[in-house]
């Protein structure tokens, strides 16, 4: 069950957006304190699985070749055979639009070399390296997850972002995404709570209210 100051704001910020005429996001707005981000190991970079789900279609895209590219085409938005990597490469504006259209994306250990090296000035800036894939995983289940995560990074930044959901999803559904992203966050940072200084949950063109 959400707690009870997180339903609450999340309440005030659905009445208070106004009416649109598309599924505005839900957002988190996280002000840290106390913390030294300069130092790449304070820094929070997350990737969370919300218990309700985004409330909007997340594309995961597929580096593999051969029997788990054949399976991979059934679960997954794009696949990309080791071939196609080199040619990507070349041609960077089809490479961007496929990082920018994708939010997640998943690779068979023997080409993440490639990929780091052909991609990488592309895909890592945006913290969409790809994770790899275990000869165990399931890649229909691994797809499934990733549809439901969000990928949490602070950077040197004391204030960041982290979408829970939309404005489809129920009160209580969004409140518990909330804080299941809270409670991540909070176990990672070096004194807890204490390096929490506000939390603000706001709509795409809302106001921010504050929960914490």
């Amino acid at each position: 069950m959400a707690d009870d100051q997180t339903l609450e704001g999340v309440k005030k910020a659905l009445e208070k957006s106004p009416e649109r005429e598309f599924d505005e996001s839900v957002e988190l707005a996280i002000n840290l304190r106390d913390i030294d981000l300069s130092q790449p190991e304070n820094r929070i970079d997350e990737e969370i699985v919300l218990p309700y789900g985004r409330g909007k279609e997340i594309k995961v895209g597929v580096f593999a070749s051969g029997e788990l590219a054949l399976q991979a085409r059934d679960v997954a938005d794009i696949v990309i055979e080791p071939e196609e990597i080199e040619d990507l490469s070349d041609d960077k504006r089809e490479a961007r639009k496929i990082a920018e259209e994708h939010q997640f994306f998943l690779a068979e250990p023997s080409v993440m070399p490639v990929i780091g090296r052909e991609l990488g000035s592309i895909l890592g800036p945006q913290g969409k390296m790809p994770n790899p894939l275990t000869p165990n995983d399931d890649i229909e289940e691994v797809v499934k997850s990733l549809k439901g995560t969000v990928h949490v990074r602070s950077g040197d930044r004391r204030t960041f972002h982290a979408p829970v959901g939309t404005v489809t999803l129920d009160e209580e559904d969004i409140a518990d995404n909330i804080d299941t992203v809270m409670r991540r966050i909070i176990q990672n940072l070096d004194r807890r709570e204490i390096n929490i200084d506000s939390v603000y949950v706001k709509t795409t063109m809302g106001p921010a209210i504050r929960i914490m």
